[in-house]
Formats: structure tokens, C-alpha cells, sequence
């Protein structure tokens, strides 16, 4: 099992690194909040934006091809989203609005999450006064997840061990059975753990 494919470059020794966690979230916040409510019409302020994030990723010494891959699997979802807009007049305005407005939100929070301990980040909330419930599931959903992917990863090498020269078509199917699996077995832990927090005291 991985357990630090998420915050993988969280622990380096950098500048960025040592800055206190609240100043990192707060910092992070303040960029997207500015990000977000800034129109298209300024693109200095985009670019200068931009170039700050560039910068901070080289004095955080996290591998430039790292953020690359990671922007590169989150985009689709962006692109999924900005496509939409250009269904109404003005679309294009809109759709470069949402693209670059997310892009950099996406790479100041890959940069948050890879220069900060999720413990720590937590902990930060926890201590700001952010819902003690809400941080609570954030702990467990960042606990479980790598209990789902190492589930995941066992279906998929127990089916590759049993079947021989699929087609596409196949492969979809043993992806959709696999996918079924996954959510019944997690909506059966879920329900034990559920459980076993009843038994603990949890209300």
C-alpha cells in the first residue's frame, strides 16, 4: 500500500516547507479568494499570479514533472465543466475564464497539500475553529482512502491472474464489475466502522 501518493512531497526541506501551517493555508486561501473574484479583463494579474506559483514551486523543490502529471489528471474535469459555457453567448470569454481561473486553483492547492502534512492541515483547522464534525471526516476520508485503493489494487491483480488476452470490450465489462465490487465492499466497511464508532462513544 502507498501512503504518500497524495502529499507525497510534503516532508521536504525547503523555505516553503518550514513556513508555519497556518500561514501556508492562509496564504493559499487569500491567492484563491483573489484568483476567483478577479475578471478575465486584468490578465496582468493573472500572469503575475501565475509566475508567483511558478516560483513558489521551484523554491519548494517539488519536481516540476510531478505538478505537471497532477495538473494533467485534474484537468479534464476543469475542461468538462468549461466546456459547458460555451453552449451561451459569450462562451469563449467564459470558457478561457474558467480554465485559467481553475488551473491556477488547482496548482496553488497541489502546492498546499505537497508542502504541508494533511495532519497538519487539520490540525490548523481544527485550531481556527472549523467544524469539528467536518474535520473529523476529513481524517477519515483521508485514512480510508488508501485502505479503497490497496482494495482496488487486489481486485485488479486477482482479476489480471484469471483472465487472458481480453478484448476492450471485456476489459470495459471487468472495469464496471470491478468498479461494483469496490462500492460494495466499501459501503460494507463503512457500515462496520460506523459501527465499531457506535460502540466507541461516537453519536
Amino acid at each position: 500500500m502507498r501512503h504518500d501518493f497524495l502529499d507525497r512531497f510534503s516532508r521536504l526541506e525547503s523555505p516553503i516547507h518550514r513556513l508555519p501551517s497556518a500561514v501556508k493555508l492562509g496564504g493559499s486561501l487569500c491567492i484563491i479568494a483573489a484568483l476567483i473574484t478577479s475578471p478575465l479583463s486584468y490578465p496582468w494579474f493573472f500572469m503575475v499570479a501565475g509566475g508567483l506559483l511558478i516560483l513558489l514551486t521551484a523554491i519548494s523543490r517539488i519536481p516540476s514533472k510531478f505538478i505537471l502529471r497532477r495538473l494533467l489528471l485534474l484537468e479534464p474535469f476543469v475542461l468538462g465543466i468549461a466546456i459547458m459555457t460555451l453552449l451561451q453567448p459569450g462562451g469563449c470569454i467564459i470558457f478561457l475564464t474558467v480554465v485559467v481561473k481553475s488551473t491556477l486553483c488547482l496548482l496553488t492547492m497541489i502546492l498546499l497539500s505537497n508542502t504541508t502534512p494533511f495532519a497538519e492541515l487539520l490540525n490548523t483547522l481544527r485550531r481556527i475553529g472549523f467544524p469539528r464534525l467536518l474535520v473529523t471526516v476529513l481524517a477519515l476520508l483521508y485514512r480510508y482512502i488508501f485502505v479503497l485503493i490497496d482494495e482496488a489494487e487486489r481486485l485488479n491483480r486477482a482479476r489480471e491472474s484469471r483472465t487472458f488476452g481480453e478484448s476492450r470490450l471485456q476489459k470495459w465489462h471487468s472495469l464496471a464489475s470491478l468498479v461494483g465490487q469496490l462500492f460494495v465492499r466499501s459501503t460494507e466497511r463503512a457500515e462496520r466502522i460506523f459501527a465499531a464508532m457506535l460502540a466507541r462513544g461516537w453519536k
